[in-house]
């Protein structure tokens, strides 16, 4: 099996991937369902039948033919009749003021594929709609999240007329606690999380819920999601020569071993008796492990290589990871 490789990119870079493992994970229903019970609490929900989750295309064209391909749509039913879950990942590392009108915008090219597929309900209306916002980003967000707080004032009697939308926000950093077992609660640790105790902490815990043999399409999900989004960025970048000189400077009893070019274009760290290596260019770090593996295995070999450098105390490699 070959390598499995990581790069930590920028802030502004990290969207797309980030996005992308976020839409993985929200293409199974477990996490769609844990999310709405454990952070959607409204007595509606309630009485969500989960069984019934049924994931929708989530491509649109407008009329002038622009796509939108970027979101996650998912129906449910509640009695006897659908609810449809727009499910937006933002990951933009600046608030979207104007976010209300996007989702009048996104609704809407819904509602018009509804239409076109005759996807009404018996009496040939259109099914409800819950606008869900999923922000991770770190300024806090300011948005309103009413379409009414972004129109002027009309005058006395064109109140009635003016576009209504409201979204549910779930801001992922001012989030309480979800419950225990919650697949969605466990997602937003991980990314909360501090020390690469707490990362095999939780993941022990999700690779104990997810045992089942028909877990295994969310534990593949996971897996690749700390490899490719979580542990990268995790990995700062530092001078190549720094490095070098602080793994040298060691010697051999310290258990880490470092090989560069002559050119000192980059260098490959390696820790003894662990199946990974850190790998720094001098803009990017990557964490290449030996093997695909469980996300019980990629925490638990990358909480090795960050407490081999910790333990070192030497500032350079102990800031590293």
């Amino acid at each position: 099996m070959g390598k499995s490789k990581q790069t930590k990119r920028r802030p502004a870079q990290l969207a797309q991937p980030h996005d992308a493992g976020y839409k993985l994970l929200f293409s199974h229903p477990e996490l769609v369902a844990d999310l709405l019970k454990g952070f959607v609490a409204e007595e509606w929900v309630q009485e969500l039948d989960f069984t019934t989750l049924e994931r929708q295309s989530g491509s649109y064209v407008s009329e002038d033919l622009r796509h939108r391909a970027d979101d996650v749509v998912w129906r449910v039913r509640w009695r006897e009749r659908w609810v449809y879950v727009y499910l937006l990942l933002e990951f933009q590392s600046e608030v979207d003021p104007w976010m209300a009108v996007r989702l009048l915008v996104y609704v809407g090219l819904l509602y018009q594929d509804l239409i076109r597929a005759g996807q009404l309900t018996e009496a040939g209306q259109l099914p409800p709609v819950l606008p869900l916002v999923l922000y991770n980003g770190r300024p806090r967000w300011t948005a309103p999240t009413t379409l009414a707080a972004l129109i002027a004032l009309p005058p006395a009697g064109l109140e009635p007329y003016q576009p209504q939308l409201q979204y549910r926000l779930l801001e992922e950093r001012r989030l309480p606690a979800g419950p225990l077992g919650n697949l969605a609660a466990a997602l937003f640790g991980l990314e909360q999380s501090q020390e690469p105790g707490q990362v095999q902490q939780i993941v022990e815990q999700l690779m104990g819920w997810l045992a089942a043999p028909a877990q295994q399409g969310v534990r593949r999900a996971f897996t690749v999601w700390l490899r490719e989004v979580l542990l990268p960025a995790r990995l700062p970048g530092v001078r190549v020569e720094a490095v070098i000189d602080a793994v040298e400077a060691l010697g051999e009893p310290a258990g880490l071993t470092v090989s560069y070019p002559s050119d000192c274009r980059h260098c490959v760290l390696a820790v003894d008796g662990v199946a990974a290596e850190v790998v720094c260019d001098g803009a990017t770090l990557e964490l290449r492990f030996a093997r695909s593996g469980s996300p019980r295995e990629l925490g638990a070999e990358f909480a090795a290589v960050r407490s081999a450098f910790a333990l070192t105390k030497d500032r350079v490699l102990a800031g590293l990871l």
